[in-house]
Protein backbone atom coordinates (compact mmCIF):
# COMPACT_ATOMS: atom_id res chain seq x y z
CA UNK A 1 0.00 0.00 0.00
CA UNK A 2 1.41 3.83 -0.94
CA UNK A 3 0.81 6.80 0.40
CA UNK A 4 0.54 10.13 -0.38
CA UNK A 5 1.33 13.28 1.79
CA UNK A 6 -0.45 16.39 0.82
CA UNK A 7 0.36 18.91 2.93
CA UNK A 8 1.67 19.67 6.33
CA UNK A 9 0.68 23.00 8.50
CA UNK A 10 0.57 24.96 11.18
CA UNK A 11 -3.52 25.01 12.47
CA UNK A 12 -2.90 27.14 15.60
CA UNK A 13 0.00 28.65 17.62
CA UNK A 14 -0.07 30.65 20.29
CA UNK A 15 2.90 33.56 20.14
CA UNK A 16 5.19 32.64 23.16
CA UNK A 17 2.86 29.67 24.57
CA UNK A 18 2.97 26.34 24.29
CA UNK A 19 0.53 24.27 22.94
CA UNK A 20 0.31 20.65 23.26
CA UNK A 21 -1.25 16.78 22.89
CA UNK A 22 -4.36 17.37 20.11
CA UNK A 23 -7.32 14.90 19.11
CA UNK A 24 -9.80 15.32 16.64
CA UNK A 25 -13.31 14.31 15.98
CA UNK A 26 -16.45 15.32 13.52
CA UNK A 27 -19.62 16.37 14.32
CA UNK A 28 -22.47 14.94 12.48
CA UNK A 29 -22.54 17.99 10.37
CA UNK A 30 -19.30 17.77 9.04
CA UNK A 31 -17.92 20.43 11.37
CA UNK A 32 -14.40 18.53 12.51
CA UNK A 33 -13.39 19.81 16.32
CA UNK A 34 -10.13 19.30 17.70
CA UNK A 35 -8.93 19.57 21.58
CA UNK A 36 -5.50 20.36 22.92
CA UNK A 37 -3.93 21.96 25.71
CA UNK A 38 -3.50 25.52 25.42
CA UNK A 39 -2.86 29.02 26.55
CA UNK A 40 0.13 27.58 28.54
CA UNK A 41 3.92 28.83 29.29
CA UNK A 42 5.76 25.83 29.58
CA UNK A 43 5.70 21.21 28.77
CA UNK A 44 4.75 20.89 32.48
CA UNK A 45 3.64 25.05 34.12
CA UNK A 46 0.24 25.93 35.86
CA UNK A 47 -1.62 27.44 33.29
CA UNK A 48 -2.62 24.90 30.75
CA UNK A 49 -6.28 25.68 29.41
CA UNK A 50 -8.63 22.60 27.43
CA UNK A 51 -8.79 24.48 24.48
CA UNK A 52 -11.02 23.79 21.10
CA UNK A 53 -10.70 24.35 17.32
CA UNK A 54 -13.37 24.45 14.57
CA UNK A 55 -12.88 23.88 10.73
CA UNK A 56 -16.11 23.80 8.45
CA UNK A 57 -13.88 23.06 5.35
CA UNK A 58 -12.11 18.95 6.16
CA UNK A 59 -9.33 21.08 7.54
CA UNK A 60 -8.22 23.47 5.54
CA UNK A 61 -9.23 26.68 7.84
CA UNK A 62 -9.61 26.39 11.57
CA UNK A 63 -11.35 28.93 14.18
CA UNK A 64 -9.70 30.58 16.73
CA UNK A 65 -9.41 28.42 20.13
CA UNK A 66 -11.77 28.19 22.09
CA UNK A 67 -11.56 27.59 25.65
CA UNK A 68 -13.86 24.75 27.59
CA UNK A 69 -11.90 24.23 31.12
CA UNK A 70 -9.89 26.52 32.98
CA UNK A 71 -9.25 25.54 36.59
CA UNK A 72 -7.24 26.40 39.35
CA UNK A 73 -5.34 23.69 38.04
CA UNK A 74 -2.81 23.11 35.25
CA UNK A 75 -5.25 21.29 32.62
CA UNK A 76 -3.19 18.84 30.27
CA UNK A 77 -3.99 16.43 27.33
CA UNK A 78 -7.42 16.79 25.54
CA UNK A 79 -9.59 13.94 24.59
CA UNK A 80 -12.49 14.58 21.86
CA UNK A 81 -15.25 12.30 20.74
CA UNK A 82 -18.64 12.70 19.35
CA UNK A 83 -21.38 10.41 20.09
CA UNK A 84 -23.69 8.44 17.47
CA UNK A 85 -26.54 11.10 19.69
CA UNK A 86 -24.65 14.41 19.13
CA UNK A 87 -23.08 14.83 22.26
CA UNK A 88 -19.64 15.88 22.38
CA UNK A 89 -17.51 14.48 25.55
CA UNK A 90 -14.02 16.52 26.52
CA UNK A 91 -11.84 14.42 28.48
CA UNK A 92 -8.25 15.63 30.16
CA UNK A 93 -6.48 15.49 33.57
CA UNK A 94 -5.38 18.01 36.34
CA UNK A 95 -1.34 18.21 37.07
CA UNK A 96 -0.06 19.28 40.69
CA UNK A 97 2.70 21.55 39.08
CA UNK A 98 2.83 23.04 43.17
CA UNK A 99 4.80 19.12 44.08
CA UNK A 100 7.39 19.68 40.87
CA UNK A 101 8.52 22.99 41.44
CA UNK A 102 11.74 22.23 43.35
CA UNK A 103 12.76 19.36 41.03
CA UNK A 104 12.32 22.07 37.83
CA UNK A 105 14.67 24.35 40.02
CA UNK A 106 17.42 21.19 40.49
CA UNK A 107 17.43 20.02 37.09
CA UNK A 108 17.37 23.82 35.63
CA UNK A 109 14.66 23.20 33.46
CA UNK A 110 13.31 26.78 33.75
CA UNK A 111 14.21 30.15 34.51
CA UNK A 112 14.26 31.02 37.70
CA UNK A 113 12.32 34.20 37.22
CA UNK A 114 9.97 32.25 35.77
CA UNK A 115 9.74 29.72 38.38
CA UNK A 116 9.45 32.50 40.74
CA UNK A 117 6.18 33.47 38.85
CA UNK A 118 4.74 29.93 39.21
CA UNK A 119 5.85 30.37 42.81
CA UNK A 120 3.64 33.09 43.62
CA UNK A 121 0.71 31.81 41.32
CA UNK A 122 0.23 28.31 42.99
CA UNK A 123 0.32 30.04 46.61
CA UNK A 124 -3.21 31.33 45.61
CA UNK A 125 -4.50 27.93 44.46
CA UNK A 126 -6.26 27.26 47.73
CA UNK A 127 -5.60 23.52 49.53
CA UNK A 128 -9.56 23.13 49.03
CA UNK A 129 -9.57 23.66 45.06
CA UNK A 130 -6.13 21.79 44.94
CA UNK A 131 -8.66 19.00 46.19
CA UNK A 132 -11.37 19.92 43.83
CA UNK A 133 -9.66 19.74 40.93
CA UNK A 134 -6.89 17.15 41.07
CA UNK A 135 -7.84 14.01 39.25
CA UNK A 136 -9.25 12.88 35.50
CA UNK A 137 -11.91 14.42 34.08
CA UNK A 138 -14.67 14.35 31.35
CA UNK A 139 -17.40 17.25 30.07
CA UNK A 140 -20.31 16.88 27.96
CA UNK A 141 -21.71 18.96 25.72
CA UNK A 142 -25.21 18.53 23.80
CA UNK A 143 -25.56 21.41 21.68
CA UNK A 144 -22.57 21.17 19.51
CA UNK A 145 -20.43 22.71 21.80
CA UNK A 146 -21.68 25.86 22.63
CA UNK A 147 -22.42 25.24 26.52
CA UNK A 148 -20.87 22.61 28.32
CA UNK A 149 -22.40 20.38 31.67
CA UNK A 150 -19.92 20.25 35.13
CA UNK A 151 -17.01 17.96 34.66
CA UNK A 152 -17.36 14.39 36.38
CA UNK A 153 -14.40 12.37 37.51
CA UNK A 154 -14.14 9.79 34.97
CA UNK A 155 -11.60 7.40 37.09
CA UNK A 156 -9.24 6.50 33.80
CA UNK A 157 -7.17 9.22 32.29
CA UNK A 158 -5.25 8.92 28.42
CA UNK A 159 -4.18 11.31 26.03
CA UNK A 160 -7.10 11.06 23.11
CA UNK A 161 -10.02 10.38 26.06
CA UNK A 162 -12.80 7.38 25.22
CA UNK A 163 -14.10 5.94 22.45
CA UNK A 164 -18.40 4.54 22.04
CA UNK A 165 -18.96 1.05 20.93
CA UNK A 166 -21.78 -0.14 19.11
CA UNK A 167 -23.74 -1.27 21.87
CA UNK A 168 -23.80 2.41 22.89
CA UNK A 169 -21.90 2.36 25.64
CA UNK A 170 -18.36 4.23 26.13
CA UNK A 171 -15.37 2.92 27.02
CA UNK A 172 -12.36 4.18 28.26
CA UNK A 173 -8.97 2.65 28.73
CA UNK A 174 -6.34 4.23 30.95
CA UNK A 175 -4.38 4.90 34.17
CA UNK A 176 -5.96 5.73 37.46
CA UNK A 177 -3.47 7.96 38.14
CA UNK A 178 -0.45 9.73 35.72
CA UNK A 179 1.60 10.66 38.77
CA UNK A 180 1.22 7.62 40.47
CA UNK A 181 4.62 5.31 40.32
CA UNK A 182 2.34 1.83 39.28
CA UNK A 183 -0.79 3.12 38.54
CA UNK A 184 -3.62 0.59 38.01
CA UNK A 185 -4.06 0.00 33.98
CA UNK A 186 -7.96 0.55 33.66
CA UNK A 187 -11.04 -0.22 31.16
CA UNK A 188 -13.71 2.22 33.11
CA UNK A 189 -17.44 2.70 31.37
CA UNK A 190 -20.19 5.02 30.53
CA UNK A 191 -23.64 3.47 30.31
CA UNK A 192 -24.96 7.38 30.53
CA UNK A 193 -23.00 9.19 27.67
CA UNK A 194 -20.43 10.07 29.85
CA UNK A 195 -22.79 11.28 32.85
CA UNK A 196 -20.98 8.92 35.06
CA UNK A 197 -18.16 6.56 34.68
CA UNK A 198 -17.63 2.84 36.17
CA UNK A 199 -14.57 0.69 36.64
CA UNK A 200 -14.72 -2.35 34.74
CA UNK A 201 -11.32 -4.48 34.09
CA UNK A 202 -8.20 -4.30 34.16
CA UNK A 203 -4.75 -5.15 32.63
CA UNK A 204 -2.37 -8.21 32.94
CA UNK A 205 1.29 -7.44 32.27
CA UNK A 206 3.82 -9.87 32.22
CA UNK A 207 6.30 -10.16 34.70
CA UNK A 208 8.84 -8.70 32.53
CA UNK A 209 7.32 -5.64 32.48
CA UNK A 210 6.91 -5.21 36.28
CA UNK A 211 9.53 -2.15 36.22
CA UNK A 212 8.43 -0.68 32.90
CA UNK A 213 5.98 2.07 32.93
CA UNK A 214 2.90 1.77 31.28
CA UNK A 215 0.55 4.86 30.00
CA UNK A 216 -1.31 6.78 27.50
CA UNK A 217 -3.13 3.73 25.69
CA UNK A 218 -5.20 3.54 22.47
CA UNK A 219 -8.31 1.42 22.07
CA UNK A 220 -10.37 0.46 18.91
CA UNK A 221 -13.69 -1.94 18.30
CA UNK A 222 -13.38 -4.28 15.68
CA UNK A 223 -16.34 -5.20 13.58
CA UNK A 224 -16.23 -8.81 15.32
CA UNK A 225 -16.32 -7.05 18.91
CA UNK A 226 -13.00 -7.47 19.57
CA UNK A 227 -10.99 -5.21 21.36
CA UNK A 228 -7.42 -3.94 20.87
CA UNK A 229 -5.42 -1.91 22.61
CA UNK A 230 -2.17 -0.09 22.08
CA UNK A 231 0.26 0.81 24.94
CA UNK A 232 2.79 3.28 25.49
CA UNK A 233 5.75 1.28 27.76
CA UNK A 234 9.38 2.32 28.30
CA UNK A 235 11.04 0.71 31.30
CA UNK A 236 14.15 3.41 30.29
CA UNK A 237 13.00 6.68 28.64
CA UNK A 238 16.27 6.94 26.62
CA UNK A 239 16.85 3.20 25.31
CA UNK A 240 15.30 2.84 22.22
CA UNK A 241 14.65 -0.86 22.07
CA UNK A 242 12.29 -0.14 25.31
CA UNK A 243 9.97 1.84 23.65
CA UNK A 244 8.37 -1.02 21.81
CA UNK A 245 4.18 -1.10 21.99
CA UNK A 246 2.34 -3.06 23.96
CA UNK A 247 -0.54 -4.66 22.80
CA UNK A 248 -3.51 -6.11 24.97
CA UNK A 249 -6.93 -7.61 23.55
CA UNK A 250 -10.59 -8.53 25.01
CA UNK A 251 -13.47 -10.42 23.51
CA UNK A 252 -16.22 -9.78 26.31
CA UNK A 253 -16.75 -5.72 25.99
CA UNK A 254 -13.71 -4.87 27.93
CA UNK A 255 -14.55 -6.30 31.22
CA UNK A 256 -10.99 -9.03 30.80
CA UNK A 257 -8.31 -8.42 28.61
CA UNK A 258 -5.39 -10.35 27.26
CA UNK A 259 -1.60 -10.18 29.01
CA UNK A 260 0.11 -7.16 27.21
CA UNK A 261 2.53 -8.36 24.63
CA UNK A 262 5.05 -6.79 22.68
CA UNK A 263 4.57 -5.27 19.24
CA UNK A 264 6.90 -4.56 16.61
CA UNK A 265 5.96 -0.25 16.66
CA UNK A 266 8.70 1.64 18.35
CA UNK A 267 6.67 5.58 19.53
CA UNK A 268 4.68 6.42 21.58
CA UNK A 269 1.57 7.33 22.38
CA UNK A 270 -0.43 5.44 20.31
CA UNK A 271 -3.69 6.33 18.35
CA UNK A 272 -6.16 3.85 16.92
CA UNK A 273 -8.39 3.87 14.08
CA UNK A 274 -10.55 1.66 12.08
CA UNK A 275 -11.03 2.79 8.81
CA UNK A 276 -13.37 1.78 6.06
CA UNK A 277 -10.79 -0.48 4.06
CA UNK A 278 -10.95 -2.50 7.78
CA UNK A 279 -7.26 -1.85 8.42
CA UNK A 280 -6.40 -0.65 11.56
CA UNK A 281 -4.16 2.00 11.91
CA UNK A 282 -2.06 3.52 14.91
CA UNK A 283 -0.85 7.08 14.71
CA UNK A 284 2.46 7.61 16.94
CA UNK A 285 4.69 10.10 17.65
CA UNK A 286 8.96 9.11 17.33
CA UNK A 287 11.36 10.84 19.37
CA UNK A 288 14.92 9.10 18.35
CA UNK A 289 16.16 10.27 15.44
CA UNK A 290 14.98 10.74 13.02
CA UNK A 291 12.23 12.11 14.74
CA UNK A 292 8.68 12.70 13.76
CA UNK A 293 5.25 11.99 12.92
CA UNK A 294 4.59 8.35 12.11
CA UNK A 295 1.63 5.81 10.83
CA UNK A 296 1.53 1.73 10.84
CA UNK A 297 -1.00 -0.12 9.29
CA UNK A 298 -2.64 -3.45 10.39
CA UNK A 299 -4.30 -5.50 7.57
CA UNK A 300 -5.23 -8.57 10.16
CA UNK A 301 -7.37 -6.76 13.41
CA UNK A 302 -4.06 -6.32 15.03
CA UNK A 303 -2.56 -9.74 14.69
CA UNK A 304 0.64 -8.38 12.85
CA UNK A 305 1.90 -4.65 11.93
CA UNK A 306 3.18 -3.71 8.93
CA UNK A 307 6.07 -2.24 10.25
CA UNK A 308 8.13 -2.55 7.32
CA UNK A 309 5.94 -0.18 5.32
CA UNK A 310 5.76 2.36 8.16
CA UNK A 311 4.41 5.74 7.04
CA UNK A 312 6.16 8.95 7.51
CA UNK A 313 3.71 11.84 8.15
CA UNK A 314 6.60 14.27 9.30
CA UNK A 315 10.40 13.18 9.10
CA UNK A 316 12.05 16.12 11.26
CA UNK A 317 15.43 14.36 10.80
CA UNK A 318 18.18 14.01 13.34
CA UNK A 319 19.51 17.35 13.86
CA UNK A 320 16.65 18.51 16.12
CA UNK A 321 18.01 19.76 19.16
CA UNK A 322 17.81 17.37 22.21
CA UNK A 323 18.66 20.51 24.61
CA UNK A 324 15.55 21.89 26.75
CA UNK A 325 12.90 22.84 25.67
CA UNK A 326 13.62 18.93 23.67
CA UNK A 327 13.51 18.73 20.16
CA UNK A 328 11.43 15.49 20.92
CA UNK A 329 8.85 17.16 22.73
CA UNK A 330 6.47 16.29 19.97
CA UNK A 331 4.18 13.66 18.82
CA UNK A 332 0.46 12.62 20.15
CA UNK A 333 -0.74 12.36 17.00
CA UNK A 334 -4.60 11.41 16.01
CA UNK A 335 -5.91 10.59 12.81
CA UNK A 336 -9.57 11.13 11.23
CA UNK A 337 -11.35 9.25 8.15
CA UNK A 338 -12.52 12.36 5.88
CA UNK A 339 -13.17 9.89 3.29
CA UNK A 340 -11.90 6.28 2.79
CA UNK A 341 -8.88 6.54 2.26
CA UNK A 342 -8.14 10.28 3.01
CA UNK A 343 -6.90 11.04 6.03
CA UNK A 344 -6.04 14.32 8.43
CA UNK A 345 -3.54 13.74 12.22
CA UNK A 346 -3.30 16.13 14.13
CA UNK A 347 -0.22 16.56 16.24
CA UNK A 348 2.30 19.22 18.00
CA UNK A 349 5.64 20.21 17.67
CA UNK A 350 8.58 22.72 17.25
CA UNK A 351 8.27 24.81 13.75
CA UNK A 352 9.85 26.54 13.16
CA UNK A 353 12.90 25.90 15.88
CA UNK A 354 12.72 29.32 17.38
CA UNK A 355 8.91 29.00 18.21
CA UNK A 356 7.17 27.16 20.94
CA UNK A 357 5.45 23.73 20.12
CA UNK A 358 1.89 24.30 18.16
CA UNK A 359 -1.01 22.30 16.52
CA UNK A 360 -0.51 21.23 13.38
CA UNK A 361 -1.79 18.95 11.04
CA UNK A 362 -1.12 16.33 7.67
CA UNK A 363 -3.36 15.81 5.47
CA UNK A 364 -2.67 12.86 3.62
CA UNK A 365 -3.95 9.54 1.68
CA UNK A 366 -3.93 6.21 1.31
CA UNK A 367 -4.13 3.99 -2.08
Amino acid sequence: MTYRIHWSKVICRQQGNYLAWPTIARKQDGELLVSFSGDREEHACPFGKTQLLRSSDNGETWSEPETINNTSLDDRDAGVVVLSSGTIVISWFTAPTWKSVKSFEERKLYREEQLDAWRRHLVKVSEEDRQRWLGNWTRRSTDGGQTWEQPVKSIASTPHGPIELRDGRLLYVGIDDVFAESPALLAVESVDEGRSWRQLGTMPIPDSDRYGSYCEPSVVELPTGRLVCLWRHQPDEFEVATRMMRQTESDNGGRTWTETHSTPIMGYPPHLRLLASGDLLATYGRRVSPMGQRACLSHDGGETWDIENEIVLRDDGPEMDLGWPPGWDLGYPASLELEPGELLTVHYQIDPPDHKPSIQATRWSLA
